[in-house]
């Protein structure tokens, strides 16, 4: 018998090794080594009114972390935009009839932002899928309009060259979103909002990216700088949040092949790189 309690003993701590190693060799895949750990990004650089430039519903989900501490350990007034209502979306699963997928999608994004703590949030109606094919100069003043009254110090968005996945729509309010914040720097008079201090850009995992995101994955990785800070997902918020975008529930799974209990046990960090506006403006 007590042979056989060594012999249990001995696989049991076999397996656990095992198991260890396993899951610091799956964080080794979301670790991005340039990145300084930081307890909130916008605490870091001392941001107070924090607006987010988004595409479509759910793009949220890349920055829980990054606003819900925001507001909540910062206190920072938060806004988002969302420029499509995401009508075009593969629906995982089938919650709604596709036609009125861009209601309830705007609906999922406003209760998500709600539960992130974000004060406003407006979602737009541009053509999902179809963003690089409007008038740039209209999405570019409707922006400046959207800043001149919701006055943010830090704007949070896409690297315009890999939109986080390599999705058009990404990529173009990314693109937007810089020429928005050059207008703005170019128009200012004395005394008048002359635009962010600082603009955030929300960056991908790259070894991951490169093992699972397919063509649009190394495309992303090979046209994105390197993030500066790392912090806490808020991977619960995470959850939270692919529960109420109901009608993209099984994405991660969907477009990765990993459940989403699997991805944020690994991927417990989001990766920012912050340009200082006042240092090295965009206009």
């Amino acid at each position: 018998m007590r042979k056989r309690w060594i012999a249990l003993i001995i696989v049991v701590s076999v397996l656990l090794v095992a198991v260890a190693g396993a899951y610091w060799v799956g964080r080794s895949l979301f670790h991005m080594p340039t990145a300084k750990g930081v307890d909130s990004v916008i605490g870091e650089i001392g941001g107070e009114r924090v607006l987010g430039v988004f595409a479509h519903p759910d793009d949220e989900q890349t920055v829980n972390g990054l606003f819900w501490r925001a507001k909540d350990r910062d206190g920072a007034y938060t806004a988002m935009i969302t420029a499509t209502a995401g009508e075009a979306g593969h629906q995982v699963p089938v919650v709604a009839r596709q036609e009125d997928l861009g209601l309830v999608r705007t609906a999922e994004a406003l209760k998500n932002s709600f539960n992130l703590g974000v004060d406003e949030h407006e979602v737009w109606s541009y053509p999902d899928g179809g963003v690089p094919e409007v008038d740039e100069q209209e999405l570019v003043d409707r922006l400046v309009e959207a800043m001149k009254r919701i006055e943010p110090d830090v704007v949070v968005g896409f690297w315009p060259a890999s939109g986080a996945t390599g999705h058009l729509d990404h990529m173009e309010m990314g693109r937007v979103t810089e020429l928005a914040i050059a207008q703005l720097e170019e128009e200012a008079e004395a005394g008048s909002y002359a635009g962010p201090d600082h603009l955030v850009y929300t960056i991908s995992p790259t070894t991951a990216l490169s093992l699972f995101g397919g063509e649009q994955g190394q495309l992303v990785v090979a046209n994105q700088p390197d993030p500066e800070y790392a912090m806490s997902a808020e991977t619960g918020k995470k959850h939270e949040g692919w529960a109420i975008h109901a009608s993209q529930a099984n994405y991660l799974q969907a477009a990765y092949y990993l459940p989403a209990w699997l991805v944020y046990a690994l991927w417990d960090q989001e990766f920012y790189h912050v340009r200082d506006l006042q240092a090295d403006p965009l206009g």
